[in-house]
């Protein structure tokens, strides 16, 4: 499989480290943040990957290059506008190429191992999202999980809600008849929800998204005490 990571965003909140200096390439250890999602996608398989950028995009191409240290290829969609999360998909896909493809947030620090993630096929399912215990900054979570492992938007059930991790696989079918245009990949979910076309995991391993300078002195601090043992 191919992956998607998402990096087009502002970084508003994580200012001002971010004045000068995209979020995935603030660094979190000795490595920046979308330097560890790139070796984990290699160490589970990924041969290729796209990245999406918007601010300050010229750096991650110039940081990260076409990808042949790290062991895969990179290629890059340049967004002249902001498109989201589900327009920036769009814009990718003829670089995706295959109908399922791996689609991670690249501002998140984790322990998942992305081997785990199959293909979904498109017919049956249309995505597979992973999805992690709610944080302090998202405390009423987004989704939930059935017994089936169908995923569900249930906003009363906030006792059985848990947060997207920002990975999952998506096929191109989840986007099928959308123009390339700024729009959020929420509401696509949201729809394949109500026809059980949507599967998930709960993973309860380290998950952190790297949202803001307080977070990301967390993580740091975090890497660092596990580095000195």
């Amino acid at each position: 499989m191919r992956a998607m990571i998402l990096a087009a965003g502002l970084g508003k909140r994580m200012q001002p480290l971010t004045a000068n200096t995209p979020k995935p390439l603030l660094k979190v250890g000795d490595k920046t943040l979308i330097e560890h999602q790139i070796e984990k996608l290699v160490a589970a398989g990924v041969s290729a990957a796209v990245i999406n950028h918007f601010y300050l995009g010229g750096m991650l191409e110039a940081a990260l290059g076409d990808g042949s240290r790290y062991g895969l290829q990179l290629s890059y969609s340049r967004e002249p506008i902001l498109l989201d999360t589900a327009g920036g998909i769009i814009k990718a896909l003829p670089k995706l190429k295959d109908d399922s493809f791996i689609v991670v947030n690249a501002d998140i620090y984790t322990d998942f191992d992305y081997s785990s993630l199959k293909q979904v096929d498109g017919e049956n399912c249309l995505a597979h999202l992973v999805l992690v215990a709610n944080a302090d900054h998202n405390p009423h979570g987004d989704f939930m999980i059935d017994e089936q492992g169908f995923v569900h938007d249930n906003p009363g059930s906030d006792d059985q809600r848990l947060t997207f991790s920002g990975i999952s696989v998506m096929h191109r079918d989840l986007f099928k008849g959308f123009p390339i245009q700024p729009r959020s990949v929420v509401p696509l979910l949201r729809e394949a929800m109500k026809a059980n076309k949507v599967t998930g995991e709960y993973f309860q391993g380290q998950w952190t998204d790297v949202g803001t300078p307080e977070r990301l002195a967390d993580v740091n601090n975090r890497v660092s005490q596990t580095d000195s043992r």
